[in-house]
């Protein structure tokens, strides 16, 4: 052991393995893992080690793809067997909606290039999988690139390869202290003595909550216990000249795989249990959890129902062992906020289907400042303080666990750690029929319903399609009111605001009283964020972004921090209502002694303003596409606001409406939003933000590679489609195909109310970008017709927001 390391990383799983040896890969050599006890001595060494690419988040789906295909290659260069049994998997339907889901999710993992999936019948999946009665079911989704290892074989090839490329490997030597240093180093106090690391990784698994806490930060996870047992020997399996691939029986909460000439099956129970909260006491060792056989019996007898043979086997061994869990069953990676240069890397409950692509995305991100692959599904900076909390943190995970295998629809809205932070006007809101979701522990509107309503989930137009295009039509034709809490607002001021701002956004910088759109890019060129700057007059700016991104938004404004220049978070302080439609003026012109005309208070403009009691900020801004009035108030006085924008439009036709209407008129206009057209894996160019960045204006962040994309082109380009659909819309991740040739996907979709078609956006291959090109889109299975249409199919001029 040295007394410095360029890196350390804490924690001797497979994951923690997996970052030492993808660090050596991308060129740290001078890097240490430390190990409390043994390489694998925490969830990695009973874990089942099965593996697969299926994720509900395409991306994360994208880096599972490239964790499989990892292992070959990390066999070869260490030397160490790893135990790779590549079978193929299939998971198993019989409930007619989860095989439209299935359907769905085979054609996202085309959009994202994993060629290796498809859909089979009953009789293939008996074919696949010979012990499997397919009484009653539908049919599968078979990949051939799935199958289990050895996790103490696997864990120890990421460490060799590792170590021949110059790591070194740190065992039964505690980390009991961690102190940062002024200098932005750490001091990593051991059992052995103290090393000073430029970089702490924590990957501490069942530990990981205290090696955060050593660091200052309550980190959202949390151990849970899992169940599986291997038989004994099985004629039935017995009998085969060949392994069996592995079947997740989905509407039974199982998975089994072969397990020698016997079968190993694990369940994720509906009623779930968390084992030591706060983590794992440090001397536990290589131990397992008394096993619970009654709480997990209702999916025992699903699994002896879908695999007879079970009935007859018995039982070699019971495993009860501990996995760590955060609320949404992602990992937890990426550099903390607030604390330099430490990194985490936890969380990660499927380890051998994600341990690569985190260990190569958090390799990237230290090394080369961002990593390669949009990992916003992973990054810590997706949560707040707020997800810590035990209660919400007990919840949200019991939730994901007892839902491992369940299908989670579009429109479905999960209850567990809400209501958490509700707006001002909540209970005016709820009272008026309001139907509410979370956004990072925030209640948002979706739409307005009679009382007593209840929205039937689905992968298709639901029940309240209808409620929806009411409101949607209500704000072309007079005005809707919808509530913006979920927008964030950031204060920036001080002496050198205007050059901080100059420098880190890529647009000009809207004069005082003027506010415009801002995109933000990463040194790479790639987008960090589509921001609204508003100058206030006065030093006084204001960025404005979405809620759920707060902490990677203040994560990256803190990154750039100069003298002279103070950013205040006020998204918790400040809330407000968005008013827009043709009425929207004659409505605000009553509660103002103001002048809001459109000589006096142009589009994009933005000033301070009285709107009844309320002193408030109003700029001119409308994602709808027509005549629109942000205004901003303290959530003291949101409730106020609403009351008087409704009393003051009560004759002139204004309702309230939620997002979901809002979505339906934002598409009509071919307005993008935050990751759906514009996230951190695109470049300008591809989305069309290009045209609002200022070129002449000077340097800023990212503008040399947006020059070098700016004079290369794109290879692909965001449109709009038509889709002649049915009874579905696409929503995100479909394919677009031309011609047999798979050249784009849709980025979202819904239906357009005002001209009465199914509408997307879509990034497609340059030369199917073409007005009029004919394309097919698959939607809950089904492949559509689809054509490439002029932007903004309504009101292609902006006539009405500029009124």
């Amino acid at each position: 052991m040295k007394s410095h390391y360029r890196a350390v990383v804490i924690g001797g799983g497979v994951v923690g393995a997996s970052v030492l040896y993808h660090l050596t890969r991308f060129g740290w050599s001078d890097v240490a893992v430390i190990e409390r006890a043994e390489l694998t001595a925490g969830s990695t060494w009973h874990a089942a080690a099965g593996f697969h690419a299926l994720n509900a988040d395409p991306n994360v789906a994208a880096l599972q793809d490239y964790t499989i295909n990892l292992y070959r290659e990390i066999e070869a260069e260490s030397g160490q067997d790893i135990g790779l049994h590549m079978t193929g998997g299939v998971n198993i339907v019989s409930d007619p909606q989860r095989w439209e889901w299935l359907k769905s999710a085979w054609a996202v993992f085309q959009s994202v290039g994993i060629e290796t999936a498809r859909l089979v019948s009953p009789q293939e999946i008996r074919e696949l999988c010979p012990i499997v009665d397919v009484s009653g079911v539908l049919g599968g989704l078979h990949d051939s690139n799935e199958g289990h290892l050895d996790p103490y074989g696997t864990t120890h090839a990421y460490a060799g390869a590792a170590k021949k490329r110059g790591a070194e490997i740190i065992l039964r030597n505690r980390v009991i202290e961690l102190m940062s240093r002024a200098d932005g180093h750490w001091d990593v106090v051991t059992e052995q003595g103290t090393i000073v690391a430029e970089h702490v990784v924590n990957a501490g698994g069942l530990w990981a909550k205290q090696l955060g806490r050593m660091a200052g930060v309550d980190l959202p996870v949390t151990p849970m216990e899992h169940h599986y047992f291997i038989t004994e020997d099985i004629p039935e399996i017995a009998a085969l000249d060949r392994e069996i691939g592995i079947a997740v029986d989905l509407d039974g909460f199982s998975y089994l795989r072969q397990e020698r000439k016997g079968v190993l099956l694990g369940v994720y129970e509906q009623n779930p249990k968390h084992w030591n909260m706060d983590g794992a006491p440090w001397d536990y060792g290589i131990e397992l959890i008394p096993e619970d056989i009654d709480r997990i019996s209702p999916e025992l007898a699903k699994a002896h129902e879908r695999f007879p043979c079970l009935a007859t086997a018995g039982i070699r061994k019971w495993v009860n062992g501990a996995f760590t869990f955060t609320p949404d069953g992602n990992p937890i990676v990426g550099p903390v906020r607030g604390l330099k240069n430490y990194w985490v890397a936890c969380g990660v409950m499927a380890g051998f289907s994600q341990g690569g692509g985190v260990g190569k995305s958090l390799a990237e991100w230290m090394i080369f400042s961002e990593p390669q692959a949009d990992i916003f599904g992973m990054d810590i900076a997706r949560y707040g303080a707020f997800a810590a909390n035990r209660e919400y943190l007990r919840q949200t995970t019991r939730q994901f666990y007892s839902r491992r295998f369940v299908m989670t629809f579009p429109n479905e809205r999960l209850p567990a750690g809400r209501p958490l932070k509700r707006p001002g006007a909540y209970d005016g809101m709820s009272a008026a029929g309001c139907e509410w979701t979370a956004s990072w522990g925030l209640e948002i509107p979706t739409y307005f319903a009679p009382m007593g309503f209840r929205e039937n989930t689905t992968l298709k137009r639901s029940n309240a399609f209808d409620i929806v295009g009411d409101e949607a039509l209500q704000v072309r034709r007079a005005a809707g009111l919808v509530d913006i809490s979920a927008y964030s607002r950031y204060a920036v001021s001080g002496p050198s605001a205007q050059a901080w701002l100059d420098r880190l956004l890529a647009c000009k910088l809207p004069k005082a009283g003027q506010a415009r759109l801002a995109p933000m890019l990463g040194p790479d060129g790639r987008l960090k964020g589509d921001l609204t700057v508003i100058n206030w007059g006065g030093g006084d700016y204001w960025l404005m972004g979405s809620y759920y991104l707060r902490e990677f938004h203040m994560r990256w404004f803190e990154s750039h921090a100069a003298d002279g220049v103070a950013i205040t978070d006020l998204s918790d302080a400040m809330s407000g209502f968005l008013l827009t439609g043709p009425n929207a003026r004659k409505i605000l012109e009553r509660t103002t002694h103001q002048d809001v005309s459109g000589k006096a208070l142009p589009f994009m403009a933005c000033g301070a303003f009285d709107v009844g009691m309320v002193r408030a900020r109003v700029a001119r801004l409308s994602i709808a596409g027509e005549l629109g009035f942000e205004i901003s108030c303290s959530v003291a006085m949101h409730a106020t606001l609403r009351e008087t924008l409704l009393a003051a439009g009560e004759d002139l036709g204004l309702a309230e409406i939620g997002y979901y209407a809002l979505n339906a008129l934002r598409l009509e206009k071919s307005f993008g939003i935050w990751s759906r057209e514009f996230t951190q894996g695109y470049r300008p160019g591809q989305t069309g933000l290009d045209r609002f960045i200022a070129f002449d204006k000077g340097d800023f962040v990212g503008r040399e590679a947006a020059l070098r994309e700016r004079k290369g082109g794109v290879s692909q380009r965001t449109v709009t489609l038509e889709i002649d659909a049915l009874d579905a819309d696409a929503s995100g991740f479909e394919p677009i195909w031309r011609d047999g040739r798979r050249v784009g996907f849709v980025t979202s979709g819904g239906f357009g109310y005002t001209i009465g078609k199914s509408v997307a956006l879509a990034l497609v291959d340059d030369d199917s970008a073409e007005e009029e090109t004919a394309l097919s889109v698959h939607i809950v299975g089904v492949e559509r017709p689809a054509r490439v249409i002029a932007a903004s199919p309504y009101d292609p001029l902006g006539k009405a927001m500029r009124q």
